[in-house]
């Protein structure tokens, strides 16, 4: 019979070790009681590994030419999570707790937070290049997420290895516009107050993420889609990404739960008229009539009958062309680049001098912007 999961911070201290005493020693499987089943899954996979509960971790870092292919392959997800992480940061500044990104495979990319260096168990895991991953550091949240590809936290005693209890963190997966997985989130504090509400925090930073990834992806057509019921313009709608010719460039993974067509992971070579069931024209339409201050949402049909709602957002080239259509028969006719730089000024005013802002409502990259400006980076 299934115990179920106390909440008293004793009892479930008292839980967890019952089922390390039946799973790592006795070699039992408890499907799920006392802990959450993915919990004793990754305890399988470390035993399987050969893996020991008292064995020491050593934390290895890649060699420095595995590290700059590393940081190369990730600097787009590095780029645009960094905004976000600034904000994690501040927002767990007073808990003891940090922010760790971590490509794909475990590996460590950046950092954010309260990281106190002279605690040598902090210092180990924040160090960029660090190897996290299941198979090297056992049960962790950076490794059960990214093997689960779920949001998780994980109490002290629910690593695998004696030598990691003293962590408690919290995981969340990312993913990027072509469906897969990019990389994940952690949050994790040493020897401090477990704090399993962090898991919440760690999926919204994480959506933020994701839709940033997306917006990167090169696109003309920007399209934010929510069910009726919501209103567009949050983190939680979906965002599909088409080229000029409608194809699709990438979605965040809130549009791929919308839409049925986007379901199968990295799925990219599919046009806009195969996921909704109306031609992608209108949306083009829709956003070179719509005004800039009053952007109008439309219904956009799905072939399944259900309905959403769409704001569809010119960007890039398009965006250009549409801020200044009509203009060139009264004014001289300007190179594009001319064009394009007073677009970008214009939209780092309205974003009140936020560059990173501005860049995003562009489509381009900050780097971008501040070349097109003759700017350095702040």
């Amino acid at each position: 019979m299934l115990t179920p999961l106390s909440t008293a911070p004793e009892h479930r201290l008292q839980q967890i070790a019952r089922a390390r005493q039946a799973v790592l020693l006795e070699g039992k499987s408890l499907h799920g009681a006392f802990t959450d089943p993915w919990v004793e899954r990754s305890w399988q996979r470390c035993l399987a590994n050969g893996q020991k509960p008292e064995q020491s971790i050593s934390f290895d870092a890649l060699s420095p030419q595995a590290l700059r292919r590393t940081e190369e392959a990730n600097h787009l997800l590095v780029r645009v999570a960094r905004p976000v992480l600034e904000k994690l940061g501040a927002a767990i500044a007073d808990t003891r707790y940090f922010a760790i990104l971590t490509n794909a495979q475990g590996v460590v990319v950046d950092v954010s937070g309260p990281i106190d260096r002279r605690d040598r168990r902090v210092d180990l895991i924040t160090r960029i290049g660090v190897d996290l991953s299941e198979a090297s550091v056992g049960t962790t949240a950076i490794g059960a997420a990214l093997t689960e590809l779920q949001p998780v936290w994980l109490h002290r005693g629910e690593h695998f290895f004696n030598a990691t209890s003293a962590y408690s963190c919290a995981g969340a997966p990312l993913f990027g516009p072509d469906g897969r997985c990019a990389g994940m989130l952690d949050l994790t504090g040493v020897d401090a107050v477990e704090r399993p509400e962090l898991k919440h925090l760690v999926v919204q930073s994480a959506r933020s993420i994701e839709n940033a990834l997306t917006q990167s992806s090169p696109h003309d057509l920007l399209i934010r889609l929510n069910w009726s019921s919501r209103s567009l313009g949050e983190d939680t709608d979906g965002l599909v990404c088409l080229d000029p010719d409608g194809w699709l460039t990438g979605a965040n993974p809130a549009a791929r739960q919308m839409v049925p067509a986007l379901q199968a992971v990295g799925t990219l070579a599919l046009h806009g008229s195969e996921l909704f069931a109306m031609p992608c024209e209108m949306l083009f339409d829709s956003a070179k009539h719509a005004s800039p201050a009053y952007p109008q949402a439309i219904d956009v049909p799905l072939w399944s009958g259900l309905r959403l709602h769409a704001l569809a957002q010119l960007r890039g080239r398009s965006a250009v062309s549409q801020r200044f259509n009509g203009r060139t028969a009264t004014a001289p006719e300007l190179p594009l680049k001319d064009l394009e730089t007073v677009l970008i000024r214009q939209a780092v005013s309205d974003a009140k001098g936020n560059v990173m802002q501005a860049a995003r409502t562009l489509g381009i990259s900050r780097a971008t912007v501040y070349r097109r400006l003759g700017s350095k980076p702040k």
